[in-house]
């Protein structure tokens, strides 16, 4: 993964969406290391070009995906947005070997909603399926990550890195004895307490304090049970 440590002062978030807009997948990044509460772990991503101007730039918008990690279980996350993407399972043949670069290009239609939390603004895909109608064709001006050198001052590298910040991991722990620690700091142990005694009183109770890290906790309690890998 190549990164800088440049800003491009225009940047912004992809914009929101009243409805599906028509996109095309131009890349497929590398795999990167992150450390978790559970170990390293590895995870790309897949960016998309949408039909979107972004005119102060000069160029479409772009949106990165969610982080996968490198699996074709039936319950990972990547199966279940190359569903979406594709409009139908892999084949046997397919989950034999898959080549992701054969998505290069691939038309889909996406919805795209933002979040915010700690005063910034997120863009994340809510909605995907293939576009079945005349496919977007990438613009050309999209370098993908690979092909990019390690000092280019792209936005997107700070996309990336914006969609890396708003994971489970970057969530304050504002409650018990780990209190002001990120929940990717603690423990196995301490995790596991915060779903299985603190969480559901705390979805009960719904707190708007105790909004993120509900949120946190719920999607962290799927990957543990099989529903992200």
């Amino acid at each position: 993964m190549k990164l800088s440590e440049k800003r491009n002062s225009n940047f912004s978030p992809h914009p929101e969406t009243d409805g599906p807009i028509k996109a095309v997948l131009v890349d497929v990044t590398e795999l990167k290391k992150r450390i978790t509460a559970y170990g390293e772990k590895e995870e790309f991503r897949l960016v998309f070009e949408t039909e979107c101007e972004d005119e102060e730039n000069d160029r479409r918008f772009c949106i990165w995906s969610r982080g996968y990690t490198p699996s074709l279980n039936e319950k990972a996350a990547l199966r279940k947005d190359l569903k979406k993407i594709m409009g139908r399972d892999l084949t046997k043949l397919e989950l034999d070997e898959f080549d992701l670069e054969s998505l290069i290009g691939h038309g889909v239609k996406l919805i795209i909603q933002h979040e915010h939390k700690d005063d910034k603004t997120y863009a994340n895909i809510s909605f995907i399926a293939p576009d079945k109608d005349k496919a977007l064709k990438p613009s050309g001006k999209f370098i993908r990550q690979r092909d990019r050198d390690r000092d280019t001052d792209a936005p997107a590298e700070q996309t990336e890195a914006k969609a890396e910040a708003s994971g489970w991991e970057s969530v304050i722990v504002h409650v018990g004895k780990y209190k002001d620690k990120k929940l990717g700091e603690v423990d196995e142990v301490g995790v596991a307490s915060l779903i299985s005694n603190w969480l559901p009183k705390a979805k009960a109770g719904g707190k708007a304090d105790d909004a993120d890290l509900v949120a946190a906790l719920t999607e962290l309690d799927g990957i543990l049970n099989g529903d992200d890998y």
